[in-house]
């Protein structure tokens, strides 16, 4: 065997889960890892490039977090209001989302590693970890008030976060194979040993006794999200890379690895997103920026001008992950976002600043706003008015208050003023919109990442067959992993399960590379 072609680990997929597993696989002692990237070198920015760089971490409130973030100054933290999130709040989140569907385990093994793993960023893979000030907190009366468990995230967003991974694999010597597509998982005597690969026009075998799968879910394919998801979902925007199109599975299949999760029409990460976005990849210079997550400040409205969910159910990073089916499964899969001028100073620049939206329509009146949609696409404008209208009557009729308009408004909690004699109601952050100049921005489905995948040992990250035996030599990290959630799920969970199970696969595969280093 040529000495170029063993590795002590090779990961596949070159994101957050999988620099995650190569450098657990160096830090517990592997010399040699190569990580395999099917896109080309210009577009090596797999899914967490295009994510807020948000991570969900269970913390016991302000002094806990102080210590890992770099945004802070004395005279700042003195403002700042930061409830605990506790174990109980995280895994109750994931299971409360799911419906309970989410496996105990993995969820256990996520809660229980979220904090030390988020330390292990910032301390050994030097990830600048701020305070997510203009995601999850608001200022209210000269505080800034968190809310929605979630509080950390990383200078410059998804982008900073795959710098900091890029910088650390280079100074521990894991080598980068770009344009390098895995063909196949190479087996001996029932264990993993290796793969085929795909480069330079060529296809060459590669050893190593631990393959990691960490290159994403299927999302950016039409057929396997019309497959599993269902037809409607060829139409979603695809909100990161265009390489995600499922390889992880029909390699992990193709040597008997079991799927787990969510595979049914409610099994993706979806989101409000821009619908002037590009069909199918993200935007590399705006990412992040094209999600309009502003919708718990006003309505949404479909092309009928119909409203059609609760915008105000629970915190935004609680229901952002589903409404983006909900949008899909509108008319033509598009609907228009609502604000009058009370609200529009609370809505992030970022993602409604006028370089991030082509088009915001402005009205002095509702009917005036009615007309200028119709050209946007919106084919009742008389309905959209009316909706409006009965929207505000339901706000100021609300039995939660008598004068709706003098009421102390708290976007930062959960304040029950909600609408009374509507349907779909809205529970919370109930104000009428009756303040021009109104505002509507257009907007789609963008499919992040698929939640039907791999079965895993909770502890390991080894791959299970369907009798839930090992197949050795095999791990999974990252949007592949299987079982974890179900229809719905707490925004930044899924980078820190990428870091969690991606560090438990580096480390599996380190002990085995030890172990077949010793039998040789």
């Amino acid at each position: 065997m040529d000495s170029k072609s063993k590795f002590d680990c090779i990961v596949v997929g070159s994101g957050h889960a999988g620099s995650c597993a190569a450098l657990s696989a160096v830090q517990h002692g592997c010399k040699r890892v190569v990580v395999l990237e099917k896109a080309p070198q210009e577009w090596g920015a797999p899914n967490g490039f295009f994510t807020a760089g948000a991570m969900r971490t269970v913390h016991a409130g302000l002094d806990d977090v102080l210590p890992i973030v770099s945004n802070v100054t004395p005279e700042v933290a003195s403002t700042i209001d930061m409830d605990p999130y506790t174990p109980t709040d995280f895994s109750g989140d994931i299971q409360r989302l799911s419906e309970n569907r989410s496996d105990e385990a993995l969820v256990s093994a996520l809660v229980s590693e979220s904090r030390e793993v988020v330390e292990w960023l910032a301390r050994d893979v030097h990830v600048p970890f701020i305070l997510s000030f203009n995601r999850q907190a608001y200022a209210v009366e000269g505080r800034q008030k968190f809310w929605g468990g979630m509080v950390l995230s990383v200078i410059d967003g998804g982008k900073g976060l795959i710098a900091a991974h890029q910088a650390r694999l280079k100074e521990a010597g894991v080598e980068t194979w770009y344009s390098s597509r895995v063909t196949e998982l190479l087996v001996k005597e029932g264990e993993i040993v290796g793969v085929h690969v795909e480069r330079e026009g060529k296809t060459i075998a590669l050893h190593s006794s631990s393959v990691i799968l960490a290159c994403g879910g299927f999302e950016a394919s039409q057929e396997l999200r019309a497959k599993y998801l269902g037809e409607e979902w060829r139409r979603a925007r695809v909100r990161g890379t265009p390489y995600d199109t499922g390889d992880g599975l029909s390699l992990a299949t193709a040597v008997g690895a079991a799927l787990r999760g969510d595979f049914s029409t409610t099994g993706c990460h979806s989101t409000c997103w821009d619908a002037d976005a590009p069909l199918d990849r993200g935007d590399r210079i705006l990412s992040n920026q094209f999600t309009k997550s502003g919708y718990p400040l006003g309505i949404m409205v479909n092309i009928h001008g119909a409203r059609f969910v609760d915008e105000g159910a629970d915190f935004r990073n609680y229901t952002y992950a589903k409404f983006g089916r909900a949008i899909l499964n509108q008319p033509g899969g598009v609907a228009f976002q609502i604000y009058d001028a009370r609200v529009t100073p609370f809505l992030r620049v970022e993602e409604y600043g006028d370089d991030v939206v082509k088009k915001k329509v402005y009205a002095s009146s509702l009917h005036e706003l009615a007309q200028k949609l119709s050209s946007e696409g919106l084919e009742r404008p008389e309905r959209f008015v009316k909706t409006v209208e009965q929207y505000n009557i339901g706000v100021v009729g609300s039995e939660q208050r008598s004068n709706a308009t003098s009421q102390s408004w708290n976007p930062a909690v959960k304040d029950g003023l909600s609408t009374s004699g509507i349907s779909p109601p809205k529970s919370n952050w109930a104000l009428p919109i009756d303040s021009p100049p109104f505002l509507a921005v257009k907007v789609a489905c963008g499919i992040t990442f698929t939640f039907g995948g791999l079965a895993i040992d909770h502890e390991t990250s080894a791959v299970l067959r369907e009798d839930n035996s090992p197949i050795n030599g095999l791990y999974c990290a990252g949007e592949l992993v299987g079982g974890l959630f179900y229809g719905n799920y707490p925004g930044g969970s899924g980078l820190t399960a990428g870091a969690v199970f991606g560090r438990k696969a580096g480390r599996s595969a380190a002990e085995r590379a030890h172990s077949h280093a010793n039998k040789d």
